[in-house]
């Protein structure tokens, strides 16, 4: 790429319009294991154009696409079969969603990636993506989706789509909804009122200490303000540091630094101050003590944070059978390339469907009555219908499936409570949204994945008690960076400095 398309891309990635949720309150940065599956990217390549096993005409294939989300609900299958009988209709195309749970997601799809297991379509994200494209896990779908599905390539922007790409090539459909990230922190209004929470004061880690140990000695031992489990730690934690789509937290570029410097980010002073304040929160009782092993978070949540957009707490809400939810904006909005790959689908590189994969994907991004039976569920059960496929009123809170996973929500309805302008307030952030000083580039690992592997073993060994507050980082973190150090990171490092430099040169 060329000096002047380079500064393009970064200025203009910061201009991007319409976009909605760039992850939502449980999203993750992993590890990944350095076992490579049985395909290759040549296999992809060969196998992309050409769906040559194709099913006779007349047959209806079922596309199995693996997702994250919560407790399959009893009428799951009556649900998705209503979906499947409108999708063999319109395109001749049905599905087999399979489900891995907040909590398993992880080790589940590293499972599927490393040992071949076959699949269609796979949700994956900034903390894999990378990895599992280096891996030959995803097909090349840079020509075929012009060809064979034009409305959801013209849909989405071609920054939005460049945000994806490793090594020049598309391998995954981006959902597109907030490319920039915006970072909320919610308290349940009860607890505001009981103990006079004045969020507007609000502006920092260390501005929670108060509130968070008011509501503590106000209710009891048995109560923890902050609740969290092992998969999110306190979700945000690391937003002021670009990982490079390298989905390692403790390297990055501090999102405002002009030079670019790439840093070892558990060493810095305002990170360490903030994981010496969860520490201390963890030690008090405001954490939960069981935070490091567990998997799924209990309903009515009294404060959490998460990555969200105007209106978002009327479905928490909803979730979390809380009566009202304050949210308020601590951080953003703002453009990394990561942001773009907070939420993706691919397509397995080995699978035989690889066209009607992208239709039935051009389907989710461009039909309002399939986005909101994938968002929402069984119609007249799970919701219902306020404005025809506009604004749906939702009558359960068991519907698993995580809607920011699915596709754009600039086809899905409103949900009753929240503003009928949701999704222009949605473009309006993103019109304010600032950009990091590394924007437009994404670290190639094709020669680190021995290190990227071994590093991302080591962080995913301690991230869990660190980033909940259960251990002191004071002699953790020395512990961390010297089996870091060990694994490869240097290396990642050095390599990572010298291409952020040619980029941005």
């Amino acid at each position: 790429m060329n000096k002047t398309k380079k500064k393009l891309v970064a200025v203009s990635a910061a201009a991007l319009l319409t976009t909605a949720l760039a992850g939502c309150g449980n999203s993750n940065n992993n590890a990944e294991s350095s076992n490579a599956p049985a395909n290759t990217n040549a296999n992809a390549n060969a196998n992309a154009g050409t769906n040559a096993n194709a099913p006779a005409s007349g047959e209806v294939p079922t596309l199995v696409w693996w997702t994250i989300g919560g407790q399959v609900p009893a009428n799951f299958d009556k649900a998705i079969a209503a979906m499947n009988e409108y999708t063999a209709e319109k395109i001749g195309v049905k599905v087999d969603i399979k489900v891995a749970s907040w909590g398993d997601w992880d080790t589940k799809i590293n499972t599927i990636v490393n040992t071949g297991e076959p699949f269609d379509i796979m949700f994956t994200n900034n903390g894999k993506y990378n990895q599992q494209v280096n891996m030959g896990a995803f097909a090349d779908l840079t020509d075929l989706v012009q060809s064979e599905t034009p409305d959801l390539y013209k849909l989405i922007p071609e920054k939005v789509w460049d945000g994806t790409k490793v090594g020049g090539k598309v391998y995954s459909v981006p959902t597109y909804k907030d490319s920039s990230l915006t970072q909320y922190w919610v308290f349940d209004d009860k607890y505001v009122q009981k103990y006079a929470i004045d969020t507007t004061k609000i502006k920092s880690l260390a501005d929670l200490d108060k509130p968070l140990h008011d509501i503590k000695a106000g209710e009891g031992k048995s109560f923890y303000p902050l609740p969290l489990t092992q998969g999110d730690g306190f979700n945000g934690f690391f937003n002021g540091y670009d990982d490079m789509t390298l989905g390692l937290p403790p390297i990055g570029v501090k999102v405002d630094d002009a030079s670019r410097k790439v840093v070892s980010v558990l060493e810095q002073p305002d990170v360490m101050d903030g994981l010496k304040l969860l520490h201390k929160w963890y030690q008090d009782g405001i954490i939960n003590p069981d935070a490091p092993t567990k998997t799924e978070a209990d309903k009515g949540r009294p404060f959490f944070a998460a990555q969200a957009f105007p209106g978002a707490e009327a479905s928490w809400q909803i979730n979390e059978g809380v009566a009202k939810y304050d949210m308020f904006q601590i951080f953003g909005p703002i453009y990394t390339t990561s942001t773009i790959q907070g939420s993706l689908n691919a397509i397995s590189a080995n699978s035989k469907y690889k066209s009607e994969a992208l239709k039935y994907l051009q389907l989710v991004n461009t039909d309002p009555k399939l986005r909101n039976m994938l968002a929402f569920g069984e119609l007249g059960v799970d919701y219902d219908s306020v404005d025809g496929e506009k604004v749906i009123e939702r009558k359960t809170d068991t519907w698993p499936l995580a809607a920011y996973t699915q596709g754009t929500f600039f086809d899905l309805a409103v949900t009753k409570g929240a503003p009928v302008d949701q999704w222009d307030q949605v473009r309006k952030l993103n019109d304010q949204a600032t950009s990091s000083t590394a924007l437009g580039f994404a670290l190639d690992i094709s020669k680190l994945s021995t290190e990227v592997a071994n590093t991302k073993a080591v962080w995913d060994k301690y991230r869990y008690e660190l980033m909940t507050g259960a251990s002191d980082p004071e002699k953790t973190i020395p512990k961390i960076m010297t089996e870091l150090k060990a694994a490869g990171m240097d290396t990642i490092t050095k390599a990572a400095q010298e291409q952020i430099d040619a980029y941005f040169k």
